[in-house]
């Protein structure tokens, strides 16, 4: 039993320091994080910026299965018995990472409640995220699944004031994470900056009103003449 005296445990100071198996690392962007295949005994922590997780084929092509920021972890994977890594993760901005080694990442989760807590909302909040992803991949149309991507990069739907998408997310990056071509994407670009939905000046700033493309009859079936 902790005594009295004892400052209450808190996640946020923990991954803020380096000691015991945690190291911070800065990364500029488009550095590599961890590759796919690598030996995965660590977990990050991102303080700062933004990263993908991609995953390739034999073939090589590639999908991007996730875009995390700020206070997310991604590598967990490892606390679950994968013996390598099953994705590759790439900084989008300047990133600094927290790495907890495994063996670190078990005994505070065994030990700290207060850790314990914050994990499994991240595990489930992904969770979630993931089952979106799927819903929409199998019944929206691309228009949508690229304005639900947009949305989601500029935090709508999160807690905190919605912000400009800061990283330079290329249109083929938006091609891999919604399963379309790259004309598809400029395409629907195109019609959305027409429409006020969207704006390039510097960076591209995603308006509210982009709303109204995910939200119309969501989710859906596709139409058989519909083009994805």
């Amino acid at each position: 039993m902790k005594s009295e005296a004892e400052p209450a445990f808190d996640p946020k100071v923990f991954l803020a320091k380096a000691d015991g198996g945690r190291t911070v690392s800065k990364y500029q962007r488009n550095d590599t994080i961890f590759t796919q295949g690598d030996p995965a005994d660590s977990v990050f922590y991102i303080q700062r910026g933004k990263a993908k997780v991609t995953v390739s084929s034999a073939q090589g092509k590639e999908a991007v299965v996730a875009i995390l920021g700020p206070d997310e972890f991604c590598g967990e994977g490892c606390l679950a018995g994968q013996p390598r890594r099953m994705a590759t993760a790439t900084a989008m901005t300047d990133c600094e990472l927290m790495r907890v080694e495994k063996t670190a990442m078990i005994r505070v989760l065994h030990d700290e409640p207060a850790f314990s807590e914050m994990f499994v909302a991240h595990l489930l909040a992904r969770t979630i995220r993931v089952e979106e992803d799927l819903v929409d991949q199998l019944f929206n149309s691309s228009e949508k699944r690229l304005a639900r991507a947009l949305l989601l990069l500029a935090n709508f739907g999160k807690e905190g004031k919605p912000e400009p998408i800061i990283a330079k997310v290329s249109q083929e990056t938006l091609a891999e994470m919604i399963g379309t071509t790259r004309s598809r994407v400029s395409h629907f670009m195109n019609k959305f900056r027409e429409l006020g939905f969207i704006e390039y000046n510097g960076t591209l700033k995603v308006h509210s009103s982009l709303l109204s493309v995910v939200l119309h009859d969501q989710p859906q079936i596709r139409r058989d003449d519909e083009e994805t």
